[in-house]
């Protein structure tokens, strides 16, 4: 993972977004690029719309909105000691790019070109459009999504856990997650007795596979017991003490998901620690 994309509010809760990022290009070497996330309209919607509305004003605040989510990004990488250019050797860097069209949509069209996406991830109070632009990484990037907790994490991708279930989400998140697998120090791969599986392999066969690749991937199976599937895989990665948990993204579809609730929509909202994604 030698490229990673930060979509950058001027908020507060940023910090551990980014944070996330840094612990990640550390471990990786990797080049973290910052883009500006706001929610306006495109200009000719605008010019269509407006009314007593100046065209120069809605110009003003979109570069001002740009220019703070700059400053906040820079700022936080040369505060981390990242430098703006790379000095080699797997030392990471960042940069910025700003020639980006409003809206939500922009993260899965500009993350396409990246190797991980990070996020913060989403709670009771996050808006909308936030949430939206966390599902066009997932649904139009095609790349992994990492969704970082409120609190940053000391470390990343030592002891990971994988929750398999059995899906094609979830191999393909296996997949993508193989570069930090190798870097762990510890994989484990959980299966959830009574929680929501599909039909597909066995974890003996995903940690067969991890074998071959070389990961020793350990087994974890946990009861349900009265909880949801989400509240039993987070419980068992804080029991385990992990840093990373990878974890496959709308098994289920996702309107099923928002009516009765699924373990996607459970860790998205509630992980405490970094949660690796994919659809």
């Amino acid at each position: 993972m030698k490229t990673i994309l930060v979509p950058t509010q001027n908020t507060p809760a940023m910090a551990a977004a980014l944070e996330t990022a840094v612990l990640l290009a550390q471990r990786t070497g990797a080049y973290i690029e910052g883009v500006p996330l706001w929610f306006g309209v495109p200009e000719f919607v605008v010019a269509e719309l407006a009314t007593g509305f100046s065209m120069e004003i809605y110009r003003a605040r979109r570069d001002e909105e740009t220019a703070g989510a700059r400053k906040l990004f820079e700022s936080f990488m040369r505060q981390h000691g990242i430098p703006a250019a790379s000095a080699g050797s797997g030392t990471p860097w960042f940069g910025w790019f700003d020639e980006v069209s409003p809206g939500e949509s922009l993260v899965g069209s500009h993350g396409r070109a990246f190797d991980v996406i990070v996020m913060g991830r989403p709670d009771a109070d996050t808006t909308g459009p936030y949430q939206r632009a966390i599902e066009s990484a997932l649904f139009e990037s095609g790349r992994p999504v990492l969704l970082s907790p409120p609190v940053a994490p000391k470390q990343i991708a030592t002891n990971v856990m994988i929750h398999w279930n059995g899906s094609t989400e979830q191999a393909r998140a296996n997949a993508f997650a193989m570069p930090l697998l190798r870097l762990a120090k510890r994989v484990m791969v959980l299966t959830v007795l009574g929680g929501q599986d599909v039909p597909g392999p066995s974890a003996d066969h995903v940690r067969k596979q991890l074998r071959y690749n070389g990961i020793a991937a350990e087994p974890v199976s946990v009861e349900v017991e009265g909880r949801s599937t989400g509240e039993a895989v987070l419980a068992a990665a804080a029991a385990e003490g992990c840093d990373l948990l990878i974890k496959g993204a709308f098994t289920r579809n996702r309107l099923r998901q928002m009516i009765f609730g699924g373990a996607t929509s459970h860790i998205m909202q509630h992980a405490d620690l970094p949660v690796l994604m994919a659809h």
